[in-house]
């Protein structure tokens, strides 16, 4: 695509050396074909375009590109509202569907230009595992770029020089040989002479007749945006977690001190220039760089270079240097070297050979239980931030890579003995996956895990700790979740309408139906009367009542093999929502969605009515702990509050039970009070129209046996599912036993100083995941 003229005033920015990665010098490049990602057009296979690969989940590519792709004029400002593209991989073998989530139209500038003109895709699905995500580097003057048609045939590249950095753009031209940049390269990636980095995106070729620059002044002359503006122009709008989310490159300038500290340790640990060509050509076989064979022996600063600029360099060194000590034995400086290496962004925890036996590990274990890996991680790493494929009921084989790089940046909060390395996450969560594991399989990872701590110099006695722990929790019966609570607080609504598919939520109309969001925290409670908080993969992110839905189940199915309660805590406008009613979502492509009023025992709870109401929980733990509470029924000889407050106050004192019959507004009203008044159970209908319709309640047998309503009413509520007339009732009940009492708090509580009100309640001391 062809750009419009710009003013070519010079930039201001001193020119930059030309830094040339690893491409000369005793390591030689093996330049490769990068996986490329194509934008497909509407019609056909055919690539309008490329894209870069920010992790499994998103690509960036240019606005214009998503436009062509579209059918849409290429400088359409307007987001397209609900469309989905292709994109494809592996040579457009693999397609998957993708929708926009961040949109920057193109923005005409000063003298014909635009600015803009970036668009950041959500994927339906993770990218396959040959397509792994660009890493990020700083776009220089001087710097040798490549580039791939959308198509991805190898042939395709076509190779360009940045010859001016001018603020948010940069200039490029290509050598009159080989191949030009032209249609179908836009929005693709400019990969650096190391191959292993990208430097901007591809916009379009400079030619426009009415622009400074036109076809008789510029041949092969490209504009892109680099790195520095993509960033930018992300953070302006918004977009922080999709710039956190991209994989970057540390740049090191000549006077780079940590560059200056890596080379002292290696001269210090390969000051044979024998012995470090024999190290370095172990590294150069590991990351497939050609090397030179007459026995000759790279600088040290070349080495440096190396561990600089590649991905799992120097923990791969390291592991050649594990035994280049006197006698064999581990190198003193091999955890300073290690050490200094934390703040290379390029270098990565584990090697290249420990990371691909570890991934290759734990996809067998995934294959065999895929709840295993989340279990283990809510049990190993409680005070960790855990991956938000960890944060689900089971993990997908895809996500392992992402999952295996996101624990490699912690550190575990255990002991270790003064002066040893602490113990990595990583580690600590495989200990526990192995014991779990067994057999082959867990002996392996065991392995795997001694290894590692060897080579980074974690005290056996740490590693041992971890590991009796991980055998204690395998060997031991986990006790049985017994409850689930989900804290739903509402948020604003947002103009979506509601059920329309995938394409809901995108460009809605003036008129479309506010859907109601709500932010989900979860606890499970166990049989031992322990309380444990559940990280979710939806954070604190607003939910539709769908998206709830599904989150419950996933908690539920992350809480073992037993069908666990779920107590639903809601403000007092929440007591009358339907959310026995929201669905649940299907586990898998065999088993049909359900309600999950159908799904679980499902109660309501209302803290709120405590903090209104300074006695209320005086009240209720005395209705719960009178041990012969009877129930109260309340029918037309109740005409109002007054005489319901009255009945609560004297003969039903010991009430805990109350069945609320009559019309909706009376109903709302009795139930605020029996709240207020401690009553802990209240059943009704909440389709009922009036006292004439209390016979559809029973079938719940209203006033039976106490303990057992919950089971009644989620048994009524699966068999009421085939009832198209509406006729049946529509059960609310809400249960508010002791189960969660002073056990879970939010930090959203106001501190009350009324003396005879109750303590606010507090996260301390609940056990996280």
């Amino acid at each position: 695509m062809a750009a419009y003229g710009r003013s070519w005033r010079r930039s201001r920015r001193p020119a930059q050396r030309r830094r040339r990665g690893v491409a000369v010098g005793w390591f030689k490049e093996a330049r490769k074909p990068p996986p490329v990602v194509a934008v497909l057009g509407r019609h056909g296979d055919a690539a309008v375009g490329a894209a870069a690969l920010l992790s499994p989940g998103r690509a960036l590519t240019c606005a214009h590109v998503v436009n062509e792709a579209l059918g849409r004029p290429p400088l359409s400002g307007s987001a397209p509202a609900g469309e989905a593209l292709q994109v494809g991989f592996a040579r457009r073998t693999v397609r998957i569907e993708a929708r926009i989530e961040v949109w920057l139209p193109p923005r005409r500038g000063g003298a014909g230009a635009w600015q803009g003109d970036l668009c950041v895709l959500r994927l339906a699905e993770p990218a396959p595992a040959g397509a792994a995500p660009v890493v990020w580097t700083e776009m220089t003057e001087g710097q040798s770029l490549r580039a791939w048609h959308g198509c991805g045939e190898p042939i395709t590249f076509a190779d360009t020089v940045l010859k001016l950095l001018d603020d948010q753009l940069g200039y490029l031209d290509g050598e009159l040989s080989g191949a030009a940049i032209g249609p179908g390269f836009s929005g693709g990636p400019l990969w650096t002479d190391s191959g292993d980095s990208v430097a901007g995106l591809v916009v379009g070729q400079l030619g426009q007749r009415d622009a400074a620059a036109h076809p008789a002044h510029t041949l092969r002359r490209t504009w892109a945006l680099p790195w520095q503006a993509v960033r930018d122009q992300l953070y302006a709008a918004g977009a922080g977690a999709v710039v956190a989310d991209c994989r970057t490159l540390r740049a090191a300038p000549q006077d780079d001190p940590l560059g200056a500290e890596l080379t002292e340790l290696l001269r210090s640990l390969l000051p044979d220039p024998a012995v470090r060509a024999e190290h370095a050509r172990r590294l150069a076989a590991e990351l497939g760089l050609p090397v030179p064979q007459d026995g000759s022996a790279p600088r040290v600063e070349e080495l440096t270079a190396v561990l600089l600029t590649r991905h799992r360099a120097l923990p791969t060194l390291s592991e050649s240097l594990l035994t280049a000590g006197p006698y064999g034995a581990r190198p003193d400086r091999l955890t300073a070297l290690l050490g200094t290496g934390r703040a290379v962004e390029a270098a990565g925890l584990l090697s290249l050979g420990e990371y691909a036996f570890l991934e290759k590990q734990l996809r067998c274990v995934v294959l065999a239980d895929a709840t295993l890996p989340a279990r283990a991680a809510q049990e190993a790493l409680r005070y960790t931030p855990l991956p938000s494929a960890l944060c689900t009921a089971r993990l997908a084989p895809e996500a392992l890579g992402q999952v295996i790089a996101d624990l490699e940046e912690y550190q575990d909060g255990g002991s270790v003995p003064a002066g040893t390395p602490r113990v990595p996450a990583l580690v600590h969560l495989v200990e526990f996956i192995a014991a779990a594991s067994g057999g082959p399989l867990g002996a392996g990872l065991s392995r795997w895990s001694e290894r590692v701590c060897d080579r980074l110099g974690v005290h056996p006695a740490a590693r041992d700790q971890r590991r009796a722990d991980a055998a204690h929790w395998a060997g031991a019966r986990a006790p049985q979740v017994t409850r689930l609570l989900a804290r739903l607080t509402r948020t604003e609504p947002e103009g979506e309408v509601a059920g329309t598919g995938a394409g809901a939520g995108i460009g809605a109309g003036a008129g479309a139906e506010r859907v109601e969001r709500y932010r989900c925290r979860l606890w499970q409670q166990h049989a031992d009367g322990s309380v444990r908080r559940l990280d979710t993969a939806a954070g604190d992110a607003p939910l539709t009542p769908e998206q709830v839905g599904a989150l419950i189940r996933e908690g539920a199915e992350r809480s073992g093999d037993a069908l666990p309660a779920v107590d639903i805590e809601v403000d007092r406008d929440g007591l009358h929502l339907p959310v026995d009613e929201w669905d649940a979502g299907s586990p898998n492509e065999f088993v049909p969605s359900l309600p999950l009023g159908a799904s679980f025992p499902l109660t309501l709870r209302c803290p709120e009515m405590s903090r209104r109401v300074p006695r209320r929980d005086v009240e209720h733990r005395r209705r719960w702990g009178d041990g012969h509470g009877r129930p109260l029924v309340i029918d037309p000889s109740c005409a109002d509050g007054r005489q319901v407050a009255a009945l609560l106050n004297s003969t039903h004192r010991d009430a805990n039970h109350v069945v609320l019959h009559g019309p909706p507004a009376l109903r709302a009203q009795l139930l605020d009070l029996c709240l207020a008044l401690g009553v802990p159970v209240v059943l009704w209908d909440r389709e009922a129209e009036g006292h004439d319709q209390a016979d559809r309640l029973e079938p719940l047998a209203p006033t039976g046996r106490l303990h057992e309503l919950p089971f009644r009413v989620h048994r009524f509520r699966a068999a009421s599912l085939p009832d198209p007339t509406g006729l049946r009732a529509r059960p609310s009940l809400v249960w508010e036993d002791l189960a969660w009492q002073d056990r879970v708090g939010s930090e959203h509580e106001p501190r009350l100083t009324d003396p005879d009100a109750a303590r606010p309640l507090s996260d301390e001391g609940v056990r996280r995941s």
